[in-house]
C-alpha cells in the first residue's frame, strides 16, 4: 500500500465518513423514537377529543359534521403516518445498528445474533418507558410552574392585605 496512491486516500476518507454516518444514525434513532412517542401521546389526546365530539352532538360544540369528519380523517391519517415511521425506524435494516457499527467484516453467529436482538428489544422497551416518564415529568413541570405563579399572586394579595391592615 503506497501512501501516494489516490485510491487508498479516497478509501480511507470513505471509511471515515461511513463510520461517522453509522454513529449519526445510531444517535438519531433514539431521538426519532422519542419524538414519535411524543407524537403518539399527543395524537391519542387529540383522538379522545374527536371521539367525545363524535359521541355527542357536534353542534353543541359549535362544529359542523363536516368539520368532525375532517378531524377524524386527520387523526387517522396522522396515525397511519406514525405507524409507517415506526416501521421504518424499527425495520431490520435500521435497527441492526450495533451490529453494523462493529464493522463490515466480522461474522455474527446465531447466539450473538439472538443476544443482540434481545438487547435491542430491551432497549426499545426502556426507550418507551423513558418516553412515558419524560411526558409525565413535563406535565409535572408545567403544573409546578402554574403553582409557582399562583403562589406569587397569593403573596401579592397577602402583601396588599397586610398594607391595608396596617
Amino acid at each position: 500500500m503506497s501512501s501516494t496512491d489516490p485510491y487508498h486516500v479516497v478509501e480511507q476518507e470513505i471509511q471515515t465518513t461511513l463510520h461517522n454516518a453509522r454513529q449519526l444514525l445510531a444517535s438519531f434513532v433514539p431521538q426519532i423514537n422519542a419524538t414519535l412517542s411524543t407524537l403518539e401521546t399527543d395524537l391519542e389526546d387529540l383522538d379522545e377529543s374527536v371521539k367525545i365530539v363524535e359521541s355527542g352532538n357536534a353542534s353543541s360544540f359549535g362544529l359542523a359534521s363536516s368539520e368532525v369528519s375532517r378531524r377524524r380523517r386527520y387523526v387517522d391519517s396522522v396515525r397511519k403516518e406514525l405507524q409507517n415511521m415506526r416501521m421504518d425506524v424499527s425495520s431490520p435494516g435500521q435497527v441492526d445498528i450495533p451490529h453494523r457499527l462493529r464493522g463490515l467484516d466480522e461474522p455474527e453467529d446465531d447466539q450473538s445474533a439472538w443476544a443482540r436482538q434481545e438487547q435491542q428489544m430491551m432497549i426499545r422497551e426502556q426507550d418507551r418507558t423513558i418516553d412515558s416518564i419524560a411526558g409525565t415529568l413535563s406535565t409535572i413541570a408545567e403544573q409546578a410552574g402554574l403553582m409557582g405563579q399562583e403562589i406569587e399572586v397569593h403573596n401579592e394579595m397577602l402583601g396588599d392585605l397586610e398594607q391595608g391592615v396596617d
